[in-house]
């Protein structure tokens, strides 16, 4: 040995040690390796710093965009939506159907980002149908996990043994490569994931769902403020006395104590000030608290025609009308007078449709009830009003936003063009006309100009953590190749493997892949097991690529421990599940994958 390859595998070796205990952070120990390599004269620190111009890299971050896109515009969440109306309550049918889903979406996005969207749209689904979380989060990672033996770009882990194959002069894996590996092993995960499901812990969905948010819901608001029954949706008839006048004038006149939340006017939801003029046709979100004969009158008085309602007081309309809980503080100039004369609406855009004093919440005459200090008032109006409160101009502090605030799309109205752009990228990138990257570039600015993604958003949407992490360890590639670490390592293998033919070779090398992937990144281990997978088909005179495919599955692999991926950590609160948890789980199915990878590769891709 070499003191150059001394000091690599030196380097290696504190790399590893440093990833598995966590400290410092991934991103960080590559910067320090990035630093440390060229004082071992094996790299120059322009080589260490070449990743950072590889198409590779920045293909990995145009697509960090696009899948931000999907999620800003609405796309995956419809997902979810169409996922609980297809579903139902049966716990069978939703996990098949969520584990596809995610799978699916996962193919053409991060992983870790597909299901970061899909933990709350699972907790909601298991409020509604009872269901335990725990029940089918560990469904959701492994599916998340499957996702990456997709596509070329559905993970990092991918694109890296596919740079390492051009770097040696192959052509490389083209988009769909992956996918006839994947796809069976996503029907062993649904199968193994429906009789897996009883070794996971049970729990209650209710508890499990609040343990997960230290925010209350518009639901629980409308319980406790006691608004079921005061939500009255009426379209303005073309023959009704309000065509032309104003909510001013309307007010002036009438005594019913009706509050007009929002009009929804051609599809356009209009927060409704002192001078909007009614139209015909127009829809009135009305807050009124009567009984079903007063409602009736008052139609008839006004020409109006009552809408089959379909929400909780207007959550169906979360996406566009806000709740927020406020407090009246000492200072505050609304203390002594009452709501209709406090003039809140015309300062803040925001009404004020529930008082609670104490524990107690006012069912009747809001409208003339006076305000006290410490009262504690829910308020309602669009988000951007909601998100500009300040106690100089509202003389109320915020007190507690809703769930549901994390769940607002910045441009809900784009899902088409998203999917558009997405299809686009897909095709270009199975044609092959023209490079990935290009491919991805380009689909990041048609997703701008349509209005899907802003700059701002598509920095802050690029995982820096990884793009570091991958930057920082590919040098290691290039140092163990040129101080014959990577022939060492072939040499190595070979030898424990020595008459164990070709499959015990896979076998070794999956295993060998998924076992360093414990304990450090999956994308790490990638760039590290890449260059060894290929220098031993190279001293087998066989085809570079099964054994460039066995070390980019199980770098997917990564079902064993919580820690293994990010994707596990994210639902172990959640789903509420211990390590042992992934352990029972993950383990055997481990295995399971790598019996069916060592037996198709070879397969589908000839050694010879």
């Amino acid at each position: 040995m070499t003191t150059e390859l001394a000091m690599v595998l030196f380097l290696l070796v504190s790399a590893i040690v440093m990833f598995a205990i966590n400290k410092p952070r991934m991103d960080a120990v590559a910067l320090i390796m990035l630093v440390a390599l060229p004082f071992t004269g094996v790299v120059t620190m322009s080589e260490t710093l070449a990743g950072f111009s590889d198409p590779n890299i920045v293909l990995i971050a145009a697509l960090f965009v696009i899948g931000h896109g999907l999620v800003r515009t609405g796309v995956a969440r419809q997902l979810g939506d169409w996922l609980l109306a297809k579903a139902g309550s049966n716990e069978t049918r939703l996990m098949v159907l969520l584990m596809i889903v995610v799978c699916g979406l996962g193919a053409t996005m991060s992983s870790t980002a597909v299901t970061a969207i899909f933990i709350p749209v699972v907790l909601r689904i298991c409020q509604t149908t009872g269901t335990s979380p725990s029940r089918l989060m560990m469904p959701l990672s492994v599916a998340a996990l499957i996702s990456g033996m997709m596509t070329l770009v559905a993970t990092a882990p991918n694109l890296v043994v596919n740079s390492e194959l051009m770097r040696q002069g192959e052509t490389g894996f083209r988009f769909f490569s992956f996918t006839p590996f994947g796809l069976p092993i996503l029907a062993l995960a649904i199968l193994y994931m429906y009789f897996a499901r009883r070794w996971l812990p049970a729990g209650d969905s209710e508890a499990a769902a609040a343990s997960n948010t230290r925010r209350p819901s518009m639901n629980s608001w409308i319980e406790d403020y006691k608004l079921t029954l005061r939500e009255h949706r009426v379209r303005v008839s073309t023959s009704s006395p309000l065509i032309g006048k104003t909510i001013e004038e309307l007010q002036q006149t009438d005594t019913s104590g009706a509050m007009i939340v929002a009009i929804d006017r051609m599809g356009t939801l209009i927060q409704p000030i002192p001078s909007t003029t009614f139209e015909a046709g127009d829809i009135l979100l009305v807050d009124l608290v009567a009984v079903d004969a007063e409602t009736a009158v008052l139609r008839q008085q006004y020409g109006l025609e009552a809408i089959p309602l379909s929400g909780a007081y207007f959550s169906d309309r979360s996406q566009d009308i806000g709740m927020a809980e406020v407090i009246v503080p000492a200072d505050s100039q609304l203390l002594g007078k009452t709501v209709s004369g406090s003039r809140f609406r015309e300062r803040t855009g925001l009404t004020i449709i529930g008082l609670r004093r104490g524990v107690v919440a006012l069912e009747q005459g809001l409208r003339e009830e006076t305000l006290q200090l410490g009262d504690t008032l829910l308020v309602i109006g669009p988000w951007r009003d909601i998100e500009r409160l300040q106690p100089d101009n509202s003389g109320v502090l915020l007190l507690r936003l809703p769930t549901e605030i994390h769940e607002i799309l910045p441009v809900a109205g784009r899902a088409t063009h998203a999917i558009v752009c997405l299809l686009l990228v897909v095709g270009l990138m199975v044609s092959g006309v023209i490079p990935n990257v290009q491919a991805a570039l380009i689909g990041c600015l048609l997703m701008g100009v349509l209005g899907c993604i802003t700059l701002a958003s598509s920095y802050q949407s690029i995982d820096w953590k990884t793009i570091v992490l991958i930057v920082g360890m590919l040098p290691f590639s290039v140092a163990l190749q040129r101080t014959g670490g990577v022939d060492h390592a072939s040499d190595a293998l070979m030898s424990i493997t020595n008459g164990a033919g070709t499959y015990g070779i896979l076998a070794a090398l999956f295993g060998l892949t998924a076992i360093l992937g414990m304990f450090i990144s999956n994308t790490a281990t990638a760039v590290l097991m890449a260059p060894v997978a290929l220098a031993v088909a190279k001293e087998l005179n066989a085809s570079p690529y099964p054994f460039a495919m066995i070390v980019a599955l199980a770098a997917s692999t990564a079902f064993m421990t919580p820690v293994s991926s990010p994707v596990n950590t994210l639902v172990v609160t959640p789903g509420r599940y211990s390590f042992i948890d992934f352990i029972r789980v993950g383990v055997p199915f481990s295995l399971i994958v790598m019996v069916v990878s060592v037996f198709m590769v070879p397969k589908l891709l000839p050694l010879y």
